[in-house]
């Protein structure tokens, strides 16, 4: 997002991650700043430390910290980002732990859930927390909204 170059292990989730960086951030977080990105074979592969203190929090490596974080500076929003191969999609339970986890921060947050494909998700519709976002990567240019009073926005 900022021209540097990024490796991820190659495979699994991390096509996905890669997908998310290289198709979503510039649809939806335009001048976004990747703050951190988990990578399944290193654990973790990208931090902006020093960037993630400045919003109010610290990094745990043992945290269950989503698969990419991005800090959107035009609206102050942070983009907690799970890639579905990984854990699963943003239920209630993972929606009330990035609660939890990023409660201190400096700006809103924003829940993103990240399949490849239409089909992919529907195995998991159900399990789909109210007021987060899907964006499936196989259309890129679509984003579903999972209710509440506001699109792509944080929740007070």
């Amino acid at each position: 997002m900022d021209g540097r170059v990024l490796k991820l292990t190659g495979g699994g989730q991390n096509d996905l991650v890669k997908r998310i960086i290289e198709d979503f951030c510039p649809r939806f977080t335009p001048g976004g700043v990747l703050v951190y990105v988990g990578d399944t074979g290193n654990k973790q592969r990208h931090l902006e430390e020093g960037y993630l203190q400045r919003l109010g929090l610290t990094f745990d490596e043992h945290g269950k910290m989503p698969d990419v974080v991005v800090h959107f500076p035009e609206n102050n929003w942070l983009f907690l980002i799970e890639a579905v191969p990984s854990h699963g999609p943003i239920g209630i339970k993972r929606h009330n732990e990035l609660k939890d986890l990023f409660k201190v921060a400096k700006a809103g947050l924003i829940f993103v859930t990240v399949f490849l494909t239409r089909r992919a998700m529907t195995k998991y519709l159900s399990e789909i927390a109210w007021e987060t976002e899907v964006w499936i990567a196989e259309a890129p240019s679509h984003i579903i909204h999972f209710n509440g009073e506001r699109f792509l926005g944080p929740y007070e």
